[in-house]
């Protein structure tokens, strides 16, 4: 089994050399990156290129590495048992399985997405550790051992909110998804535009480095809002004149709800046609 990007996913490739030596290891593949670079889409395109059942853990700030393994729902039972309910009799009626058990237990091999995993608490990593290595855990209330038929491929994303521990570390496959170069850029483009014209290509990508390399922007634009931006362009039949337009006291990009997320970067993009303005 190898990937080698898909029709819908432009990969480049040292990214095709990480997700092949993970796979090759059965190690995590670990990725991190800027938010929007495509961390979580690789997962998914990962499993389509390879035939394979996607199963994702969405990870939260409240999510506790158990959820992952499985939950006992010892009020539910106590519930039942005044009720006389039956299903008292078998606890379990009353273990809910995670998502490693259901990639544990697979009768395909899977694709595991631990989506985000840096949002958790910082002890969740650790308390993953032997079952990640082990690809096995004990269910104490039935006394059994799920360990898994083939170890699952497992990709873990993280956009570096927080430290992750060395232990953990030294258990994965590491991948740095670096921001598209504008090569790269225009190849995802052309996946999500077929037949895009390229003049408009060309401005629109001037126009979106641009606004990246603004001294002091708070959240540089990503991929993702990138290929909103040019979807409006193209519903607004955005003139090509207005893009080429290199007028500084116009220092705002058109339509740029798109690419600034917040009112900080505006204000600034305001405060620059404002000085240019003065200066002009």
């Amino acid at each position: 089994m190898r990937f080698e990007g898909t029709p819908e996913y432009v990969a480049t490739d040292d990214l095709k050399v990480a997700v092949n030596a993970a796979v090759q290891l059965r190690r995590p593949l670990l990725v991190k990156g800027e938010p929007g670079t495509g961390k979580t889409v690789l997962a998914h395109e990962i499993a389509t290129a390879l035939g394979a059942p996607l199963i994702e853990w969405h990870i939260k700030s409240t999510t506790r590495a158990v959820q992952g393994l499985y939950e006992y729902d010892a009020v539910a039972r106590l519930r039942d048992g005044q009720l006389g309910d039956e299903r008292v009799h078998d606890i379990r009626n009353y273990i809910k399985r995670g998502k490693l058990w259901d990639a544990f237990t697979s009768p395909q091999l899977p694709v595991l997405l631990i989506d985000e995993i840096d949002k958790a608490d910082i002890e969740f990593p650790n308390d993953l550790l032997q079952e990640l290595d082990r690809m096995e855990f004990h269910v104490y209330e039935t006394n059994e051992t799920v360990k898994a038929i083939d170890r699952p491929i497992v990709v873990i994303t993280s956009n570096n909110e927080k430290e992750l521990p060395d232990a953990f570390l030294r258990r994965c496959f590491f991948h740095y998804i670096r921001f598209p170069d504008r090569d790269t850029m225009t190849e995802i483009v052309e996946v999500h535009f077929p037949g895009i014209q390229k003049m408009l290509v060309s401005r629109a990508l001037d126009l979106f480095y641009e606004v990246r390399d603004v001294p002091g922007i708070k959240k540089k634009p990503s991929t993702s809002e990138l290929l909103d931006w040019l979807k409006l362009l193209l519903h607004e039949d955005m003139p090509l004149e207005v893009l080429q337009e290199r007028d500084p006291t116009k220092a705002i990009p058109p339509l740029h709800g798109a690419l600034l997320k917040n009112e900080q970067d505006v204000m600034l993009f305001e405060r620059l046609a404002f000085m240019a303005r003065r200066k002009a």
